[in-house]
């Protein structure tokens, strides 16, 4: 005869922990830790830890995809990716925008570090303007950023990084 061991279906582990999250009652989207994924400058993982109920800290590693947009060194415009991360100090402001959902502005101060594009690594200072949605009853936030930088090594000039993104919170 041949027996059949009964084995778990591998499918059903997936399906499970998306229910579990579809009916998990909760909204942290402002406190905590979150982890998602951001798209733009740079393309990769983002990360938010909140500090108090209107700040925290936001972090980026990825890779900055766009052509290095600060420098044209020799008449020459170094477009090969470069591994960027960076770093930021957040306010937000939950009363600026009027509405039955939450929408947040935020801005802060950061730097940035890039390596590779054409030159061994940039230093820059970030200012961050961006808004937040915070669905009601899910723990994750999606965003749309503008940051300015200024880039002060190896050339100094000023430039711009955009994203979109989400990012999942955990309890």
């Amino acid at each position: 005869m041949n027996k059949r061991k009964n084995y778990p279906k591998m499918w059903l582990l997936p399906l499970l922990l998306i229910i579990i999250m579809g009916i998990k009652p909760i909204e942290a989207q402002d406190h905590g830790f979150g982890l998602g994924l951001i798209l733009g400058e740079p393309t990769g993982l983002s990360a938010k830890y909140w500090t108090s109920n209107k700040n925290a800290f936001d972090f980026g590693l990825g890779l900055a995809v766009g052509s290095d947009r600060i420098s044209n060194r020799d008449n020459y415009y170094y477009g090969s990716s470069r591994v960027h991360f960076h770093v930021d100090y957040l306010w937000h402001s939950f009363n600026a925008i009027s509405s039955s959902e939450r929408f947040p502005l935020y801005y802060g101060i950061g730097a940035r570090i890039n390596s590779g594009g054409g030159y061994e690594g940039s230093l820059g200072i970030r200012g961050v303007f961006g808004i937040a949605w915070f669905p009601h009853a899910t723990p994750i936030d999606i965003f749309a950023e503008l940051v300015p930088v200024f880039q002060f090594t190896p050339l100094a000039g000023l430039g711009f990084d955009a994203a979109l993104g989400i990012r999942y919170f955990f309890d």
